[in-house]
């Protein structure tokens, strides 16, 4: 079972997989790209994001297909971002670097079997400096983006809400 995490910034995906690693300690975890991306400044650009699709990716196509893995982010995560800064109008070659990335997106999420979306929910609130602007568009591409079934290569995908102990209830029931 390979499972993939996605969700814009601050929404709840290390607690979830922290909490689902803990329970299910059979599973590997696969961090969060942004923690091998050695040039991430204090503000993302595409050049940072396409990187961190990259990796995903390549982490994602790597898995055999009995291996028991659950990622901190997706390949899907990144094109988000990338379609959200486009959206937002925010500099550098966005749109370019989706195109790009759309068949390798594809391909990773071909070895998925779930995808699990964390849709930003009301109570959570982050301050101005984790640009919720940003993090609001990239949401909204994420749930778009998750629709369509070239690029989420046949995974089941759920979305999950409400507290942190209903979210890996969730995913656990998804487990079956």
């Amino acid at each position: 079972m390979r499972i993939v995490v996605s969700g814009t910034h601050a929404s709840g995906k290390s607690t979830l997989v922290d909490a689902f690693a803990d329970r299910h300690p059979g599973f590997e975890v696969l961090a969060d790209p942004f923690e091998f991306v050695d040039d991430a400044g204090d503000e993302p650009d595409a050049g940072v994001f396409a990187a961190q699709l990259r990796i995903a990716s390549a982490r994602l196509i790597a898995l055999a297909p009995a291996e028991r893995a659950i990622a901190e982010r997706g390949p899907l995560d990144f094109l988000a971002y990338l379609a959200a800064l486009d959206a937002l109008g925010r500099p550098g070659r966005a749109g370019a670097l989706f195109e790009q990335g759309v068949d390798l997106a594809a391909r990773a999420m071909s070895n998925v079997d779930l995808l699990v979306l964390l849709p930003l929910e009301a109570g959570i609130r982050v301050p101005e400096d984790e640009d919720p602007e940003l993090r609001a568009a990239m949401d909204g591409a994420l749930l778009d983006l998750a629709d369509d079934i070239d690029l989420t290569g046949g995974a089941r995908v759920v979305e999950l809400g409400g507290s942190p102990a209903a979210r890996l209830a969730g995913l656990e029931a998804e487990l079956g």
